[in-house]
């Protein structure tokens, strides 16, 4: 899978605010992350709609990006489909389109008309799907959102590797060790650049703390070792300092580089604003002081 870690580099852009990008100011922004030296650009699902076409638009505003769906829910999208639509953008911008996939929940299958079933389960059958489609989806342009590890044996076995969701370098060092040096491993991580710990904090519950009551990442946090106390809601003080890069640019290397020295290929990086900024309704300024940070750990992940 060296291909797809060379592509992707050792940080990335996640952003829900890339979403909608037909608009041009998300166009200008993509273009501008790509001058930067952000070699991959990551968003959402969400709900599935649009999601392609954004990933389109966003190939064709960053012209030496990857761009990937970190992640799409599987539901009410058909396999066949996907392929055509990959083999368009390769068409059109080269093959720089990575399709991240995830099972969502139940109720996400029962709007699409589907049966969840076991997840592995329904996530195989979708992925002999990609394989079978007329335009087949290769092995190495898709991942899995995937944290507990039957899920992420079917990634490494069916796809170039994973993209985990709120998690600490002591996952992805115990994932590593137990599934070896071959998957690509991108890890979410949510980043606020504020010293001052209450807002820090504050925009870091705001951004993703809802998330701490979805069962799947309530269960992979317990296996991490945090307790009732830590999964309340909004996450206890000691959970978002362990998800959470917040601080100056000095702590949020550290942290990425701790994720990279945990065996980490690719982090994507979240930007949280804890603040009102001049960078309208997309966190610029953020990602500009951050893109400082691309050398240096460029040379501690191929160190």
């Amino acid at each position: 899978m060296d291909a797809i870690r060379n592509a992707l580099g050792p940080v990335g852009i996640w952003s829900m605010e890339l979403r909608g990008a037909s608009r041009p100011q998300v166009r200008e922004a993509a273009a501008e992350l790509d001058e930067l030296g952000y070699r991959a650009l990551w968003i959402p699902g969400l709900d599935g709609k649009g999601a392609l076409d954004d990933l389109g638009h966003l190939l064709a505003s960053a012209p030496r990006a990857t761009v990937a769906l970190g992640v799409l829910s599987i539901w009410g999208h058909d396999p066949a489909a996907l392929g055509d639509r990959m083999i368009a953008f390769d068409t059109s911008y080269g093959p720089r389109a990575l399709l991240g996939l995830g099972i969502s929940n139940a109720h996400s299958a029962a709007n699409a008309g589907q049966d969840y079933g076991s997840p592995t389960v329904s996530m195989g059958r979708f992925l002999d799907g990609l394989d079978t489609a007329p335009h087949p989806v290769a092995v190495d342009r898709r991942m899995l959102g995937a944290l507990g590890p039957k899920m992420v044996d079917l990634a490494v076995a069916r796809t170039s590797g994973w993209h985990p969701f709120l998690v600490t370098p002591e996952y992805t060092a115990g994932q590593r060790a137990r599934v070896g040096s071959a998957p690509v491993v991108a890890p979410h991580l949510a980043v606020v650049l504020d010293r001052d710990p209450a807002r820090a904090r504050a925009a870091a519950r705001d951004g993703i703390g809802m998330f701490i009551g979805f069962p799947a990442y309530r269960a992979n946090l317990t296996r991490l070792g945090f307790g009732e106390q830590d999964l309340v809601p909004g996450g206890s003080d000691r959970l978002i300092d362990a998800l959470v890069a917040w601080g100056d640019l000095d702590d949020v290397a550290r942290r990425v580089q701790a994720h990279l020295d945990a065996g980490a290929d690719h982090v994507t990086l979240h930007v949280l604003r804890s603040q009102p900024d001049d960078g309208g309704d997309l966190p610029l300024p953020q990602w500009r002081e951050l893109a400082s940070l691309l050398p240096a750990l460029t040379r501690g992940a191929t160190a």
